[in-house]
């Protein structure tokens, strides 16, 4: 459990992965600048705003469409958001750079656009899967529509609606190193930097990092969600 995190604080030691890597260097030395602890910093609070911003839009989503009655408005969401992942995250940046500039927030259209699959599929199942006899108690108590929502639905349908957060979480991390090309920052500068420079050593560097971080991310949410109870 504690073996990702682990490596990944290693690895951001000062100078520990500029001397693993530094045969795959053919101009030098690696040097980072800004640092590699501030750069997965910043690409860890890329992934968590986009994570927050996944959960804010598609738990709601998910709760609207699956009210009775509303099916063909369900099909209709999650035909919708699956467009998400079948556009490619490069033309979703591209096309965003015009009206969103760049930076962050082409970035975060990306990254929210190809999250919401996940959280938004696994909630709706989560939710259609409550059991109607436990509704048709709830309603027998004389809970309204609201009370069953948040009393009986939402505490039954939570760890499905964790492990889609979780997916999409995991998912991020390598899909937000498309983000530096937009100046995002984050570790795809340097697999940016090294592959304008042809310096493995630099694009290795960016790519094992994201790759720990996404190892240490989805242990952690083990902890929360583990894979038994999915």
């Amino acid at each position: 459990m504690v073996v990702w995190p682990t490596l990944l604080a290693l690895c951001l030691l000062p100078g520990v992965l500029p001397r693993l890597l530094a045969s795959l260097s053919p101009g030098g030395p690696l040097t980072f600048e800004p640092p590699l602890w501030r750069l997965t910093l910043t690409h860890l609070a890329l992934v968590g705003l986009a994570t927050g911003a996944v959960l804010g839009l598609g738990l709601p989503l998910a709760v609207a469409v699956t009210r009775p009655g509303r099916e063909a408005l369900r099909h209709l969401a999650e035909a919708l958001v699956g467009l998400g992942q079948t556009v490619p995250t490069l033309a979703i940046l591209a096309l965003a750079v015009p009206t969103l500039g760049f930076g962050w927030p082409p970035t975060l259209l990306g990254l929210v656009a190809y999250g919401l699959v996940p959280v938004v599929g696994n909630a709706v199942a989560g939710l259609l899967a409550v059991d109607a006899g436990v509704l048709d108690a709830a309603r027998g108590m004389g809970m309204t529509g609201r009370q069953r929502l948040w009393h009986v639905e939402l505490p039954l349908a939570w760890p499905v609606l964790l492990a889609g957060v979780r997916t999409a979480t995991v998912y991020n991390v390598g899909t937000a190193t498309v983000g530096a090309a937009l100046g995002a920052g984050g570790l795809g500068q340097p697999i940016i930097d090294g592959l304008s420079q042809q310096n493995t050593g630099l694009v290795l560097a960016g790519a094992l990092l994201a790759a720990l971080l996404a190892l240490s991310l989805d242990a952690l949410l083990d902890l929360v969600v583990p894979r038994g109870g999915t």
